[in-house]
């Protein structure tokens, strides 16, 4: 007998299957139970996604708050209204704001609100677009004194 007359398969299992099928219906599990096959039913915990009545999860959510960092400071309404003065004394729109200082219009309307952290840096190119002391002391002033 020579080596071409052997064949090795590979991949095919030769008995049953042993691998576990999951039933996803009452009527898949009753069915199995007829046919004697092995059958446990585990309860999944924390199915259903969003139940928060657990004690256990809200206990966590409270030691998760506890932890957090503090958020960032938002810019002072004083600094948003020294904004929206030396803007509008220039005659110009938060958009036409914005181009001269190479950001997105909104960028400007959260300055003006209070709602943005400030960025030293856009605060400095906003302050010499308007000509109005945005940091420090005097917030609002002019920035270049007038020579007299």
């Amino acid at each position: 007998m020579s080596d071409w007359d052997n064949v090795t398969v590979i991949g095919k299992s030769k008995g049953p299957s042993t691998r576990a099928t999951v039933a996803r219906s009452t009527g898949a599990i009753n069915a199995a139970r007829r046919s004697g096959a092995v059958v446990s039913v585990d309860k999944k915990y924390g199915a259903g996604g969003n139940k928060t009545n657990s004690p256990e999860g809200q206990r966590l959510a409270k030691v998760d708050r506890d932890n957090e960092v503090a958020p960032p400071a938002k810019i002072d309404v004083s600094v948003g209204r020294a904004i929206q003065k030396g803007r509008q004394d220039k005659g110009l729109t938060q958009k036409e704001l914005a181009s001269k200082v190479n950001e997105k219009p909104n960028v400007i309307n959260d300055y003006e609100a209070g709602r943005a952290v400030p960025n030293q840096q856009l605060l400095g190119k906003i302050e010499r677009a308007i000509g109005v002391k945005l940091r420090g002391k005097d917030i609002g002033s002019p920035l270049f004194a007038k020579k007299s």
